[in-house]
C-alpha cells in the first residue's frame, strides 16, 4: 500500500501474462566449442537414470568429435543435486 495524495494520479496496474514455458538443458563444452546439448523434453525430470544416459551420449559424442579428449582426461562440475550425488551416478563415473 502507498500513502499518496488524493490529487495524485491514479496509478496504472498491469496486467499479469503467463511465463514463457522453462526449458531444462544440460550443455557439455571444450575449449572448441559445444560437445553436446541434451534439452529435458517437457514433463519430464531429472534422476540418477537420466543423468547416467545423458553421461553415456556425452562419451559417445566425446568418441566422436574430441576423440583425443578422454586421454587427456576430463572435469565434470557438478553441484550437490541428487541425480549428481546417486550412487548410481557415481558408479558410473568411476567406470
Amino acid at each position: 500500500m502507498t500513502w499518496k495524495h488524493p490529487s495524485s494520479p491514479v496509478t496504472k496496474k498491469f496486467k499479469v501474462q503467463q511465463s514463457a514455458t522453462k526449458v531444462m538443458a544440460t550443455v557439455f563444452w571444450d575449449s572448441r566449442g559445444m560437445i553436446l546439448l541434451d534439452i529435458v523434453p517437457k514433463g519430464e525430470s531429472v534422476n540418477a537414470d537420466r543423468n547416467c544416459e545423458t553421461l553415456d551420449r556425452l562419451r559417445h559424442a566425446v568418441r566422436r568429435k574430441r576423440p583425443g579428449l578422454l586421454r587427456i582426461g576430463v572435469v565434470f562440475q557438478h553441484d550437490n543435486t541428487t541425480p549428481h550425488t546417486a550412487k548410481r551416478t557415481k558408479e558410473w563415473l568411476e567406470r
